[in-house]
């Protein structure tokens, strides 16, 4: 059939049509009307394949920064998934204490936790490295490390063996030195301090003969106030002000050589992590992605105001560490990562890889981000 003959058939064909129609609209206007039945009603909308999380932490409810972050990651990625994941969240202490986080997840007792993971050192030293470690990683260099310089293989090879898969969730950048109720002028002046100061930068003060004290954020305050221990550190200016430490102690000093870049993890329970389809898997680790970049972004906003105001009203002394004092912290360093290499192989390759990403990416920091912004300050007079 040629394409005149197509349309001339269709033309004729709808009037046929609507000639029918006609007769038959005709012929109904003297029969009964049809019986009207309604039309079914709808089944709600039921959500397909719902999965349940439950997140331990060990922050405090709407503890700024640290609390809040994890929160809101719990948040997002509820949000992401349509509600399809449901978070139920619990903050440290209500589920489970801070510390046993970890069992509680490795167990699968519990789907994830959020928290850092140099707390559980005490289960292998390389757990210290996937937060911060002595001399270690800023956050760009340990997103660098992490996702391009083999930590994320390592750390799911670490993970393995306690049935934890890792991911990246927020970073707090360099933290302060910490909170010390007399001057620290010597390495001397270390010698008999009772410090809350977890990860290896505890076992490093440790070396130079002081007390390192491991307490969850929420036991710091009533332990320095009672004089239970001299020193602490936690976090920067924000946070700090935030858990009132100048009440106690006066002399704030900087910078912490114990965690330059200190990565906060949300830790999943590995046989739920791979029951999870590529997709959810996918939204996970983007909600995750999210809040290391997020978190970091609010402590960076924040903190400068608050030294200010620590030392502008609430008379805080900003003193800064000596380089001898640095010196110090050098070689007790070099001991305590001796320590940790000699515990396994999996230690020792995983120091080996903070080593390399430290020189290489570091190298380029010096040159390019460091660089800058001496020249910066020395131009602007900053």
């Amino acid at each position: 059939m040629n394409r005149r003959d197509f349309i001339s058939g269709a033309a004729v064909g709808g009037v046929v049509g609507i000639g029918a129609t006609a007769a038959v609209m005709t012929s109904m206007k003297d029969a009964p009307a049809p019986k009207v039945t309604e039309a079914p009603v709808a089944a709600p909308a039921v959500v397909k394949d719902r999965i349940e999380l439950a997140m331990v932490t060990t922050w405090p409810r709407d503890f700024p920064g640290l609390g809040t972050g994890a929160q809101r990651f719990a948040e997002r990625l509820q949000a992401m998934s349509d509600g399809r994941i449901q978070v139920q969240y619990f903050a440290a202490g209500e589920r489970v204490g801070a510390f046993d986080s970890f069992d509680e997840v490795a167990s699968g007792n519990a789907q994830g936790y959020h928290a850092a993971d140099y707390y559980w050192k005490g289960k292998h030293p390389g757990w210290a490295y996937f937060t911060a470690v002595p001399f270690g990683l800023t956050y760009t260099e340990m997103n660098a490390w992490i996702r391009f310089g083999g930590g994320q293989e390592l750390w799911d090879e670490l993970g393995a063996e306690f049935d934890i898969k890792g991911l990246m969730c927020g970073n707090t950048g360099v933290q302060m030195g910490g909170w010390f109720n007399k001057e620290i002028n010597t390495a001397d002046d270390l010698k008999g301090l009772k410090m809350r100061i977890p990860g290896l930068g505890g076992d490093v003060m440790a070396k130079l003969g002081a007390s390192p004290v491991s307490l969850p954020g929420g036991q710091i305050y009533e332990n320095l106030v009672s004089g239970a221990i001299d020193a602490t550190e936690w976090v920067g200016p924000w946070n700090d002000q935030v858990m009132k430490f100048y009440e106690a102690a006066k002399f704030y000093y900087y910078p912490g050589m114990h965690e330059p870049g200190s990565m906060l993890a949300v830790g999943l329970n590995a046989s739920f992590w791979s029951s999870l389809s590529p997709s959810d898997k996918l939204l996970v680790e983007a909600a995750a992605s999210m809040e290391n970049d997020v978190m970091m972004s609010e402590y960076n906003a924040k903190n400068g105001a608050s030294l200010a105001q620590l030392i502008n009203n609430n008379g805080v002394e900003l003193r800064e560490f000596s380089d001898e004092i640095y010196d110090s912290f050098g070689r007790a360093s070099d001991e305590v990562f001796s320590e940790v290499v000699a515990h396994s192989d999996l230690a020792a390759r995983i120091h080996a890889s903070f080593l390399k990403a430290r020189e290489e990416v570091g190298g380029w920091t010096n040159i390019s981000d460091q660089a800058y912004v001496a020249q910066r300050n020395r131009v602007l007079g900053l």
